[in-house]
């Protein structure tokens, strides 16, 4: 059986989900035309264990949504919407935030600039290394400050960064309660949120309360709304199959489903919000002493491919061959691959100039030497493996010798960041909602003093990237887009497939945002 994918971050792996805070996402609806349930229990099924709700850890962002709150919000559409903050302003350089009045901590104290802060300081101190609020937060040193008669929040980076919005605005914000005993935030919450966690227990469920007269959701959403649930129970179901099973059986309310157990939703009344992703996002290891630093060599695979053929295959269906790094409804989203990639069969000719020869046998060799390639992907289901067999025969018509490996996800990490023995890798990610979360990863340093895993070096794109930089929120689109362009044409990566995993809910209505987490205060049970 498929599993479902695990919410973990594309630093650790370009394999499975990650969780995105900003970006596109949808409204569900239901087919459902009976009543709403006021004050009832909504169940949901999560595809992993929460082992810490502490919400700057890498596995309690994933949770963080529905005890705590961000200082703005990001609608189905994009826009940038109301949180903690009413108003806000920001440059490259320095944000600053306007507080809602009256909001409060789930204790009862009321919350201030000065804790809002606290609470931003805390989370980006390298000191404390917290992975998961590092995820959301600018990649550049920053200082905040507070101003409580005024009700704002200020911040201050060292160098531009220009999502400062879309990073420091969708921190979730710890109360100074949970600042004071970060150790009390694994098992219980300590924010502004919806809900509380009222009840952990190891492995799950764990079960949230709703807190009544919160009014300060995204863009003045409140709990006072007629069909939100009291109480919300999240369980752990690992595989995707059960979880259907469970949809249609009535055990759970919402779950996320993937892969083939999708077409049996079909037809039962179910809200449905689709998550995109980019199926078969692939790697070339560019490092020294790896063949394919060779930029002629990556072209010529690339343009040896049959990107509707993958396409088809990475989707297990008709597929649309993916046209961005990142999923649809990222901020600066674009078609880019068609007009970028090398074109079909295009550079044999390059091939020979770069000294590449096709030997007696059909091999490919320069200065008598085979092109060898090892070419790994998980194996967490069918549908990459498959990817990378297709791959392996363009790719040995060409005439390289190519050895799929499958590995499971310990050691593939371990292959990327460890010992960079590969020369393809090829996974599935919504990659990030921000073009800014690319950078690491096709520039700078390799691993360990970087995330850089296939070493690209790409002067083009760092100098689109460095102007980029220097432009505010979505005004710097068309360079971040000219950059991506830059690493297509140069084949220093390839995405494969436009694909998606399913939210669905059983009489429920819903939004999600990019990455698929679920809106609480959206959520409205029927019966």
């Amino acid at each position: 059986m498929p599993r479902r994918p695990l919410p973990v971050s594309l630093a650790a792996a370009v394999t499975a989900a990650a969780v995105a805070l900003a970006g596109c996402g949808h409204l569900a609806r239901s087919s459902t035309s009976t009543p709403l349930v006021d004050r009832g229990t909504v169940r949901i099924a999560e595809a992993g264990e929460t082992p810490s709700f502490n919400p700057y850890t890498a596995l309690g962002l994933a949770q963080a949504r529905y005890a705590y709150d961000s200082l703005v919000n990001v609608s189905a559409d994009g826009t940038v919407v109301s949180g903690l903050a009413s108003s806000w302003q920001a440059t490259t350089t320095a944000a600053t935030f306007t507080l809602r009045p009256g909001i409060t901590c789930s204790d009862g104290t009321p919350l201030t600039a000065t804790a809002v802060a606290r609470a931003l300081n805390y989370a980006g101190d390298p000191a404390n290394q917290l992975a998961g609020a590092q995820t959301v937060l600018p990649s550049v040193p920053y200082t905040a400050s507070a101003d409580d008669a005024a009700g704002t929040v200020s911040a201050t980076t060292s160098t531009p960064f220009p999502f400062l919005t879309r990073t420091l605005g969708l921190l979730p914000i710890v109360c100074p309660a949970g600042l004071d005993r970060p150790q009390s935030l694994d098992r219980s919450t300590r924010g502004t949120g919806p809900y509380v966690l009222s009840r952990y227990t190891p492995g799950g469920p764990y079960e949230f309360t709703v807190r009544e007269g919160y009014a300060w959701g995204p863009a003045g959403a409140t709990t006072a709304e007629p069909g939100l649930p009291a109480r919300i129970v999240v369980s752990v179901v690992p595989q995707a199959s059960t979880a259907a099973n469970l949809l249609l059986t009535g055990g759970v309310d919402i779950a996320g489903v993937d892969g083939p157990d999708r077409a049996r939703l079909t037809g039962h009344g179910l809200a449905a919000a689709d998550v995109a992703t980019v199926v078969g996002l692939t790697f070339f290891n560019q490092r020294p002493g790896r063949p394919l630093a060779d930029p002629a060599l990556r072209r010529a695979l690339v343009s040896a491919l049959d990107r509707q053929g993958l396409a088809n295959v990475a989707v297990g269906g008709t597929g649309r061959p993916a046209t961005d790094f990142g999923a649809e409804g990222g901020v600066c989203h674009a078609d880019l691959a068609a007009a970028n990639l090398p074109a079909r069969d295009d550079d044999a000719e390059a091939l020979r100039a770069a000294g590449w020869t096709r030997s007696a046998d059909g091999r490919l060799t320069k200065d008598g030497r085979p092109l060898r390639l090892r070419l790994i992907t998980p194996d967490a289901g069918p549908t990459l493996p498959a990817v990378a067999e297709l791959m392996a025969r363009s790719w040995t018509a060409l005439g390289a010798d190519v050895t799929p490996v499958s590995e499971s996800l310990p050691a593939l990490v371990n292959a990327m960041y460890q010992t960079g023995d590969f020369d393809v890798v090829v996974g599935t990610s919504p990659g990030f909602a921000l073009p800014v979360g690319f950078v690491p990863f096709f520039s700078g340093p390799t691993p360990a003093q970087g995330l850089n895993f296939a070493g690209v070096a790409n002067p083009a794109y760092d100098a689109l990237v460095a102007q980029a930089l220097r432009e505010p929120d979505t005004e710097g689109c068309g360079t971040w887009n000219r950059a991506a362009a830059a690493l297509l044409r140069a084949a220093d990566a390839l995405p494969i497939a436009d694909g998606h995993i399913t939210v669905y809910g059983r009489s429920t209505a819903f939004a999600t945002t990019f990455g698929g987490q679920l809106v609480p205060t959206s959520i409205r049970l029927h019966q």
